[in-house]
């Protein structure tokens, strides 16, 4: 069976002041996603699962998922924060999501191949998209799992500090530890170098450093361990209003316990996306120049 590509596609995007998902940055009106599930298709995959919000669903399915429809299998998924493990309820005033991982979680009923998790506004490139399907053709439920792993230097912002899960890989290039790094941002006095906030002073970072950016493959194998994962979560932080459980906090816990591994895939493309509302001027010069290369077509689905 051909890979699926899951797309986490529920967030507005705070920092960015918007619904991101639908925001162009193509010449013809096309968004970060389009050019996603072009390359994912170019890749290999064969159906897209979009997971969304049900108060986002008309303007999702109306400016972007309709361009899909009919050129690869689409099915919608809606993360409501009432879809929990047996015996769970929500606890009074919680309305911030769960977090990535119950983002995928709720996708248990519907994806049934190997799969592929991306984000929806983070543009990941053609390269990463081949990588992860030709990994994902050959995973079996063993479990072995895998990530695509970008140089940190490619993965900055110029207007803002980011926050990146720094890797530790094994001489196997199997990931051993991600460690969630806050406000980095480059380094003023060193081209190679980024930075973050320690204490009264910074600590460096070198550009090349692998980050994850949330580019996972993954077999239906892993819908058991988020459940797990969960029931712990919600037995302990439920009542925290602002507590979420991560798509790497749980790969973390399994690699610790040696109860799965993760191949790192190392990708040379850069990745970009819109953190910032002062970052979209980038992206649009970064699609433009793929487009001069001869990445894309433009219009990128045609007349």
């Amino acid at each position: 069976m051909k890979p699926e590509l899951m797309v986490l596609a529920a967030g507005m995007g705070s920092r960015y002041g918007g619904l991101k998902q639908v925001d162009p940055v193509g010449p013809n009106g096309e968004t970060i996603l389009d050019y996603s599930v072009y390359d994912a298709m170019k890749a290999g995959f064969g159906r897209v699962v979009f997971i969304i919000r049900r108060d986002i669903e008309e303007v999702f399915r109306e400016k972007i998922g309709r361009k899909f429809e009919a050129r690869i299998p689409v099915e919608y998924v809606f993360q409501s924060l009432d879809d929990l493990p047996e015996g769970f309820t929500v606890p009074a005033g919680r309305e911030k999501p769960w977090g990535t991982a119950h983002a995928v979680w709720v996708a248990r009923n519907v994806v049934k191949s190997n799969f592929a998790v991306v984000n929806a506004d983070d543009y990941y490139g053609r390269r990463s998209y081949e990588l992860l399907s030709s990994m994902l053709g050959a995973l079996e439920d063993v479990p072995s799992y895998a990530m695509v792993g970008y140089q940190l230097g490619r993965t900055l912002s110029d207007h803002g500090h980011v926050n990146r899960a720094v890797c530790r890989i094994s001489s196997e290039g199997l990931l051993e530890q991600t460690v969630e790094t806050l406000k980095i941002e480059p380094d003023p006095d060193e081209p190679t170098l980024a930075r973050y906030p320690d204490g009264d002073g910074f600590k460096t970072l070198s550009r090349d450093t692998v980050v994850s950016m949330n580019m996972f493959g993954f077999t239906p194998s892993f819908f058991g361990f988020i459940e797990e994962a969960l029931v712990e979560f919600l037995s302990t932080r439920r009542e925290e209003e602002k507590s979420e459980l991560y798509i790497p906090t749980v790969v973390n816990e399994l690699i610790a316990d040696g109860r799965a591994t993760m191949k790192v895939l190392r990708s040379e493309d850069s990745w970009f996306g819109v953190t910032y509302s002062d970052d979209k001027p980038h992206v649009v010069a970064a699609v433009k120049k793929l487009i001069d290369e001869g990445a894309y077509p433009t219009p990128l689905w045609g007349a």
